[in-house]
């Protein structure tokens, strides 16, 4: 299974779903908390190009947020990016 790397807020309702998603499927990912960390989240933003939460990368190939990881799910294409 791919590298699933996810930057979230605590309290955003978008990270919680898309986490909830990733845990329903099983998937190991790391979570990047940028709360308060104003250097961790200009990174983010510079990497994705988006300063929303939460932003997703698979096997290092940004996905974009939960409605992107959620399309990708309704297509079939996750399972595909997952088992890569």
């Amino acid at each position: 299974m791919n590298e699933v790397v996810i930057f979230t807020t605590r309290w955003c309702p978008f990270c919680i779903r898309a986490k909830a998603l990733l845990d329903r499927k099983a998937v190991v990912y790391q979570e990047v908390a940028v709360d308060g960390d104003a250097a961790m989240r200009q990174e983010m933003a510079e990497a994705a190009g988006a300063t929303s939460v939460p932003q997703i990368w698979i096997d290092g190939q940004h996905i974009g947020g939960c409605d992107q990881l959620y399309g990708l799910e309704r297509s079939g294409g996750l399972d595909t990016l997952l088992a890569c």
